[in-house]
């Protein structure tokens, strides 16, 4: 394989001579064999846009002179035509506050654009990684930004596969308005619900979840972009300052803000901390309704049967028949994942010291890994769950019968103390609490048949 030597501060390198990257990205993909896993294509994708901004700003500034900004922006559209994406060398985690990330980028780009200009890569004399594609910028304000710009499009996709958890919700709840079954407390009969009021509990925490991802989604667009290495601006003329925001609103689609304070926005990971607090929260939502679901659908014979989850797959290698509920399952691992990045990502911001925290590599890793798999688990949870849920109607009115729950509804005709009596007799002899009132002449026929009317049972919906 042919090669060429490239030198930064530390020596000489050989790197292959048909990479785009170079040799800080070769360093770095040596000195961190980690995860193995590259960076997330999203990530990629808006650093790139970011680079495309700032080769924006600084033409419009008239730093950058017309032919390496031409270039610069071609190679930027040709990787974001979802090209040389291999050539991201990097691992996910590493040292050095994301620098490798974006070096990485910057050499991708410079020699894509030296070839555009029909010049051989590595010629940085021509074009530089440094002085032209991360002019005006540093590491410390362009992978911040570029990670703050990806979380709110992750968490775009994210929101829409909520909203369709939601729907499917709402009209399973529509659906069961009318299949009154016994609520239960601590695992105890309780008192009546109709299975539409559960469902439609379920789509109402969903809703609460969509509200606070836009609201993570606004916290997140205040970025640090123009405060350099530590939100001072050096090297970042007035003109460019003044200008990216705007042109990063253009590449991204995404409109950001800076920081009234870039030092601040500069040290402080604070609100990724906040972000994944709410993402953790919809996963917690999640797993509570898997939870209940499995619930619901145990048995199918010696459990609760009240809902029929859609068979998925063979739920054993040894017991033939067997279905599991293996969409609920997968939700919940998702959860407790989840849980356990927003440990880390929390670790991470807390890590920080002085003018710049170096621990945004791994924040990042576990922050799109949690917004990208909770959309995914979203997704089969309402497509091979949710709309597929069927209601056992006599399962739910037979366990309704033979509860002593519904007594609870003739305590204001009857009162605490004698509904308590007709309680235990029920629990000591298995008599439903309709025969026993029927029995005890408690009450007429009539009265009974109206307070035990399933229908009367519960409040309706509000509209």
């Amino acid at each position: 394989m042919k090669r060429r030597d490239e030198r930064d501060s530390i020596g000489c390198m050989e790197v292959p001579e048909d990479a785009y990257y170079g040799v800080h990205s070769l360093r770095a993909k040596r000195n961190f064999d980690i995860t193995r896993r590259p960076l997330e294509a999203d990530f990629i994708k808006t650093l790139v846009e970011v680079k495309k901004a700032a080769a924006m700003a600084n033409f419009q500034a008239g730093d950058l002179p017309g032919v390496k900004y031409r270039a610069i922006m071609q190679a930027c559209d040709f990787i974001l035509a979802d090209n040389l994406m291999e050539e991201f060398i990097v691992d996910a985690i590493q040292g050095g506050a994301g620098t490798s990330t974006n070096m990485n980028a910057n050499e991708v780009i410079a020699n894509k654009a030296l070839e555009m200009m029909g010049v051989e890569k590595g010629r940085y004399d021509i074009l530089h990684p440094n002085d032209d594609v991360n002019m005006s910028q540093s590491t410390n304000d362009v992978i911040p930004t570029a990670g703050k710009i990806t979380a709110v499009k992750l968490l775009e996709k994210a929101k829409s596969e909520l909203q369709a958890l939601s729907e499917a919700l709402e009209r399973k709840s529509a659906e069961f308005r009318d299949v009154i079954k016994m609520g239960r407390t601590q695992l105890q009969d309780a008192v009546p619900i109709s299975m539409g009021q559960v469902f439609h509990a379920y789509g109402s925490v969903v809703k609460r979840d969509i509200e606070r991802f836009s609201k993570a989604q606004q916290e997140l667009c205040t970025v640090n972009i123009g405060g350099t290495a530590i939100g001072t601006s050096v090297n970042a003329g007035k003109t460019y300052f003044h200008a990216i925001p705007h042109c990063i609103f253009q590449t991204t689609g995404v409109r950001i803000f800076q920081a009234e304070d870039l030092i601040d926005a500069t040290q402080n990971l604070d609100s990724f901390v906040y972000v994944s607090g709410i993402i953790k929260t919809c996963a917690v939502s999640l797993s509570k309704i898997s939870n209940d679901l499995r619930l619901l659908s145990s048995g199918p014979r010696t459990g609760l049967n009240e809902i029929h989850l859609p068979p998925m797959q063979n739920g054993s290698s040894i017991m033939p028949g067997k279905i599991n509920p293996v969409i609920p399952e997968v939700v919940s691992q998702v959860a407790f994942n989840i849980i356990g990045n927003d440990t880390t990502i929390t670790m991470a911001a807390e890590a920080g010291q002085l003018e710049l925290n170096a621990f945004e590599p791994v924040l990042f890793f576990k922050l799109f890994e949690s917004i990208g798999t909770l959309e995914r688990a979203v997704n089969t949870f309402t497509k091979n769950c949710i709309c597929g849920i069927q209601v056992n109607k006599q399962a739910c009115h037979d366990l309704l019968d033979r509860s002593v729950g519904v007594v609870t509804a003739l305590c204001p005709q009857i009162g605490y103390n004698k509904a308590s009596e007709l309680a235990k007799r029920s629990l000591q002899t298995g008599e439903p609490i309709r025969s026993i009132l029927l029995d005890e002449q408690v009450l007429s026929k009539s009265m009974i048949d109206t307070l035990l009317n399933p229908v009367h049972l519960v409040r309706p919906l509000r509209s």
